[in-house]
C-alpha cells in the first residue's frame, strides 16, 4: 500500500526524468542524507585538518572544504566526528567528491563498537533511499 511519501518520491523522480538532459545528468537512487552540523577532525598521515560536517547518511558524509586541504578523489581519511556532547564516531573513510566548497566522503570502515552509535543517531535515515540527481561537472 503506498503512502503519500511513496507518491511524492515517485512524482519527483518522473519530474526529473522528464526534465533530465541527456548525457548532462544522472538520475539515482542513494542514502537518505540526515542535515547536522557537527565538527570534524580529518587526519591522513601526519596530516589534519578540522571542518563542519554538512550533512551524513548510512555510507557516507558532506564536509565543508578547508581553504588549505590537500587530496585527490580516493584518498584515505581517518574522520573524527564530534557529535554534542557525549558522542565521538572515530571511522575511515574514502575521498569521493571533490568542489570547491564541499568534500563528499564514502564510509569505508567503521568500528564495530561505534556503529550502533551511528545508526542511533541517524534514527530512520539510516534505512531509507531518495533520489538524487548527478551533475557530469563534478
Amino acid at each position: 500500500m503506498s503512502n503519500s511519501k511513496d507518491l511524492d518520491r515517485q512524482n519527483l523522480a518522473s519530474q526529473n526524468l522528464a526534465s533530465q538532459s541527456a548525457g548532462s545528468q544522472k538520475l539515482g537512487r542513494r542514502a537518505r542524507r540526515m542535515p547536522t552540523d557537527s565538527a570534524i577532525l580529518m587526519c591522513r598521515g601526519d596530516e589534519s585538518w578540522t571542518t563542519e560536517l554538512q550533512d551524513i547518511s548510512a555510507t557516507g558524509l558532506l564536509a565543508l572544504r578547508p581553504s588549505d586541504w590537500v587530496g585527490k578523489r580516493g584518498d584515505q581519511f581517518v574522520l573524527d566526528l564530534l557529535l554534542g556532547e557525549t558522542l565521538n564516531i572515530h571511522l575511515e573513510a574514502r575521498v569521493m567528491r571533490i568542489d570547491e566548497e564541499e568534500l563528499g566522503f564514502a564510509f569505508s570502515r567503521i568500528p564495530p563498537e561505534k556503529e550502533a552509535a551511528l545508526w542511533n543517531l541517524l534514527g530512520g535515515y539510516a534505512d531509507s533511499l531518495e533520489l538524487w540527481r548527478d551533475d557530469d561537472s563534478r
